[in-house]
């Protein structure tokens, strides 16, 4: 990484939003979380989260600090973990405006902010990142099999910190394909049930 922090969650907490933090009266709260410690690595309950995600945002930003952030989706387990530090993904051809890629060329800082809408889930991932083209063999690896994209290049993001949130104004959402699972399930279920109304209504009507 590009700056050495005292606490991993100093990647986030600067010392202006430390300062802030002190006028508003939340840094005692947030220095004893601090010296907790935020995770660091990929451990169980995050290689799970990630291998059910099928969408994520990945922020970026310019040299002078021009903020950019791009949606990233793909079928479920597209944002790979490599090692506990380390995670990547199939960057598929787009719009070529390659904003993201410019601005990774001159400022390595990035984000991934995942979401789970059903189950009211966030993950916020602070690292750095950077392009790898012209890997035929690494970019055949993470790409998903059967999935309807042209792979372009691939992204390797490193992780220094990750957290996640609580589940307070999030908007529950749910896939459409689930919805649908659901409502399949549903209305065999009562087309079974119907069924077995009807034998019974046979069975009395005989008796």
């Amino acid at each position: 990484m590009t700056a050495t922090h005292t606490y991993a969650s100093d990647v986030a907490f600067s010392p202006a939003v430390k300062s802030i933090q002190t006028r508003k009266g939340s840094r005692e709260g947030y220095a004893h979380a601090e010296q907790r410690g935020w995770r660091t690595e990929v451990d169980d309950n995050l290689a799970a989260f990630l291998a059910d995600a099928d969408s994520f945002y990945f922020a970026t930003a310019s040299a002078d600090g021009q903020p950019y952030i791009q949606h990233r989706g793909g079928p479920k387990g597209f944002l790979k973990v490599l090692d506990k530090q380390t995670l990547a993904f199939t960057d598929y051809a787009g719009n070529r405006q390659y904003i993201t890629q410019g601005n990774l060329s001159e400022n390595p800082k990035a984000y991934i902010f995942v979401m789970d809408y059903a189950h009211r889930r966030r993950v916020k991932i602070w690292g750095e990142a950077h392009v790898v083209e012209d890997d035929e063999a690494l970019t055949a690896s993470l790409m998903p099999k059967g999935y309807r994209a042209r792979p372009e290049q691939v992204i390797l993001f490193k992780i220094a910190a990750w957290d996640t949130n609580c589940p307070q104004h999030i908007p529950q959402k749910f896939d459409a394909a689930d919805v649908a699972a659901a409502l399949a399930a549903r209305d065999a279920r009562i087309a079974e049930l119907e069924a077995e109304v009807a034998a019974l209504k046979g069975e009395k009507g005989t008796g």
